[in-house]
């Protein structure tokens, strides 16, 4: 860890705010400048959110790329597209894969070290706060900074499932030069729960979207019911654009899942679906004809999201999905095989929106060109920012489905149906599921549908040592070579433990 996480902040060159513009790495009495006054910590924890946003993480390989490939979602039959391939295939060897994998341990382990600056200074500085900001910025650089963590554990380690007690990462806590040791997987785990629970009991006081008069909803003139930009402190508004206290709740429905904890689970899981903050996306908005209205990715329903709206990651995405030649599409027969379009799913809302034909010419079979991250050009508007997932509500319901299926499988049939029905699909009774095994397979087969382009299908493989499917004729069979990602290079070369 020294070549990383001893680094200042390198992410203040990626945010407009002058302070940090003005902090020079490695000089703690520009980091004690930066702590004199609550609005230095505001302007810290909006740079760990500009730096979480950016293309080495969740507003690109941690979304977009890598990990969605390896979800089996796209089709690679040009030649130019080798490395894509390689990828699909489980192969972590080409230059370019290990590189951007190096990037993603990297920038998550300075994301992590951009929070403890905020952590370690904070509770010397609780004076300086005013209303409930200290325990607002404290809870979210702890769940950033156990979000983090959590989704390196999910890539650079075996699973819990698939070995508890064997080397996971390092869980750092602080600034320094010594390079943090390595937790066991349990261990790891057991530290991001903590954080989030730390995390849980500050917001629970603090966070305005606790509030009845915080209403979810599209931004303004489109949705005059929503109160989501209404407060008068820019620094509280938009709170699914931040780790909200509901942000904590579903991330420890996620990592008690990943324990096999099943009863804190459905309980995390439920406080979300129960709290009814969140509605479910109306048809009339998701299927609008009318592109200055439409919402393409179910943006009521994020119970948290990654703010993207630049040009920058804009035009990658156009390049990824929708240019002339994308980067990353599928043969419309492979995405109608996704959906079930020849059983239940031919009236699958996200069929029908997500994925436009389009013939590339030359006899080859139709391109499905996804369409969920598409910003209209100016002068058109757009319903809602340009937002990467971080959790939805869906999520919430195969947890909880998940987690109660043991103990009470009409429940959990019950919110596996509410999903569906609210996709437009028609549901399951109890005679459909025979055992655990068959519903976890109906799970797999609609979050595949629900997280298209996300990235999180291939976590919930990895968490179950499933089988991933490559088509309706071909399994990848699990194992740790096709689930951990290799460590990098300078992360063994450099450590000084």
């Amino acid at each position: 860890m020294k070549k990383y996480i001893y680094i200042i902040v390198t992410m203040l060159a990626l945010t407009s705010c002058s302070k940090f513009l003005d902090v020079k790495p490695e000089s703690q009495v520009d980091a004690d400048q930066l702590f004199s006054t609550e609005e230095g910590f505001k302007e810290a924890l909006n740079g760990v959110y500009t730096y979480c946003a950016s293309q080495a993480l969740y507003g690109g390989n941690l979304t977009f790329g890598m990990l969605d490939i390896l979800g089996q979602n796209y089709e690679f039959s040009d030649s130019n597209l080798q490395i894509s391939r390689s990828i699909a295939n489980f192969d972590y060897s080409q230059t370019s894969t290990v590189n951007t994998i190096a990037q993603i341990w990297g920038s998550g382990y300075r994301g992590i070290a951009n929070c403890n600056y905020i952590l370690g200074a904070i509770d010397q500085h609780k004076a300086l706060f005013t209303g409930n900001n200290y325990a607002l910025i404290k809870g979210e650089a702890l769940t950033v900074r156990a979000y983090l963590h959590f989704d390196l554990l999910r890539m650079f380690a075996p699973s819990y499932k698939n070995g508890a007690t064997l080397k996971g990462i390092p869980y750092v806590t602080e600034i320094s030069t010594k390079s943090a040791p390595f937790s066991t997987v349990s261990v790891a785990l057991n530290s991001i729960i903590a954080d989030l629970t730390a995390a849980k009991a500050l917001l629970k006081t603090s966070d305005p979207i606790l509030s009845t008069s915080y209403v979810v909803g599209y931004p303004a003139p489109a949705d005059t019911k929503s109160t989501e930009t209404t407060n008068s402190d820019l620094f509280l508004q938009n709170r699914r654009h931040r780790m909200n206290y509901y942000t904590v709740c579903g991330e420890l429905a996620r990592a008690y899942l990943y324990k096999n904890d099943l009863v804190n689970a459905l309980a995390n899981a439920q406080e979300v679906i129960n709290s009814q903050k969140f509605p479910f996306t109306d048809s009339k908005d998701f299927l609008s004809t009318d592109v200055t209205l439409v919402d393409r990715i179910f943006y009521k329903e994020l119970i948290s999201a990654w703010y993207i709206d630049n040009n920058d990651i804009n035009n990658e995405l156009i390049g990824l999905f929708t240019g002339d030649n994308p980067s990353l599409s599928a043969t419309v027969d492979q995405v109608n095989d996704i959906y079930e379009k020849a059983q239940a799913g031919s009236e699958d809302w996200r069929l029908r929106q997500w994925f436009l034909s389009r013939s590339p010419g030359n006899n080859s079979p139709n391109r499905a060109i996804l369409q969920k991250y598409i910003k209209n050009t100016s002068p058109s508007t757009n319903l809602h920012p340009l937002v990467a997932p971080a959790i939805r509500l869906s999520e919430m319901y195969y947890i909880a489905a998940e987690a109660s299926f043991d103990t009470n499988p009409t429940q959990a049939l019950a919110y596996f149906n509410t999903l569906r029905q609210k996709r437009g699909i028609g549901s399951y009774t109890v005679a459909n599921v025979t055992d655990r095994n068959t519903f976890i397979d109906l799970l797999l087969t609609d979050a595949r549908k629900e997280f298209y382009g996300e990235s999180q299908i291939f976590f919930m493989y990895k968490r179950l040592n499933h089988a991933v499917t490559i088509s309706v004729t071909q399994v990848q069979p699990p194992s740790n070579q096709i689930f951990v990602f290799p460590l990098p290079n300078d992360e063994l070369a450099y450590r000084n433990n």
